[in-house]
């Protein structure tokens, strides 16, 4: 039997929660990392819906130094550290492994078109300046920009080793999965990221976990359960309400952020849905009626 990867199982991104004045609220992140572990979480992830590219840099080397302390030992962290220079990656990534995360994650930068040769040379250097793993991240599926080959992702493994690990986003993500899982004769070690509509499908392709959002933890925890045990008709009632909801959530990065604080309000995790501006989505009473309808049938099959 194959070893488990240092990442693996259920890994959700934190949404960040917000004071009047738009600082962090840690209090109510604390209770977010509580909420996850307390569902049966396998850790936590700091990522782009975390409102990454909205954050100082001085808020990400903080929260970078912090998130290890208040997981606690419950399970992993994983530090998403892209940046618009190889150099900025870099010191991310050192400051994650300094604070004990357990892996790093990094996007391509996205006002750069750089070539497969830049981008092959912008993860090796992250990847050779740190001794945990470094997961590649495509999330062209809903951020735009130029997508990753598989054959660019793929030779990543092949030259630098078992330290790269991969989240494809890039649409259609499933073929995406079957085809990295074939060039690397199933040593590759992938997470989707689609918020829970492609779990079922994803899993079915081999990925070794699920970096969803928080506010559905119940959900995806017991999709991937009944996954992992075999139990297709729990995994399928527990899915298809959630997946609803989800698909609501899904025209971009904004919508996903609105819905997701929603229901971390609804549940008493956050005390507020406030994001920082500009913004391309306000959640609007027709939604968030339609979301109320949903998360109570979710709610009833999950009870």
């Amino acid at each position: 039997m194959k070893s488990k990867p240092e990442i693996y199982g259920v890994i959700p991104v934190l949404h960040m929660p917000y004071l009047d004045d738009d600082s962090i609220d840690y209090d109510a992140l604390g209770r977010e990392i509580d909420h996850v572990f307390d569902a049966g979480a396998d850790g936590i992830t700091l990522a782009l819906a975390s409102e990454l590219l909205r954050l100082s840099k001085e808020e990400r080397y903080e929260l970078t130094g912090r998130l290890p302390e208040m997981a606690n030992g419950r399970g992993t962290v994983t530090v998403s550290v892209g940046a618009e220079t190889t150099r900025e990656a870099v010191r991310y990534a050192e400051a994650a492994e300094k604070s004990g995360a357990t892996a790093v994650m990094a996007v391509p930068p996205f006002t750069v078109s750089a070539s497969p040769i830049e981008k092959f040379g912008y993860f090796k250097s992250i990847h050779d300046a740190i001794d945990i793993p470094l997961v590649v991240q495509d999330a062209s599926g809903y951020m735009g920009g130029q997508s990753m080959s598989v054959d660019l992702m793929a030779r990543m493994r092949e030259e630098l080793g078992p330290r790269i690990y991969y989240k494809p986003e890039a649409l259609p993500t499933g073929p995406s999965i079957t085809a990295l899982r074939e060039r690397l004769r199933d040593e590759a070690v992938i997470f989707e990221g689609s918020g829970g509509f492609l779990l079922i499908d994803s899993y079915r392709r081999g990925v070794n976990g699920t970096m969803s959002g928080s506010d559905l933890i119940r959900a995806i925890i017991e999709v991937w359960n009944a996954l992992e045990r075999g139990d297709d008709d729990r995994a399928y009632q527990v899915y298809f309400p959630m997946s609803a909801i989800v698909m609501l959530e899904a025209p971009n990065l904004d919508t996903y952020l609105a819905i997701e604080k929603y229901l971390l309000v609804k549940q008493g995790v956050f005390k507020n849905t406030r994001d920082r501006r500009p913004a391309a989505y306000d959640l609007d009473p027709h939604t968030a009626a339609e979301i109320d309808r949903l998360y109570s049938r979710l709610e009833s099959v999950l009870s």
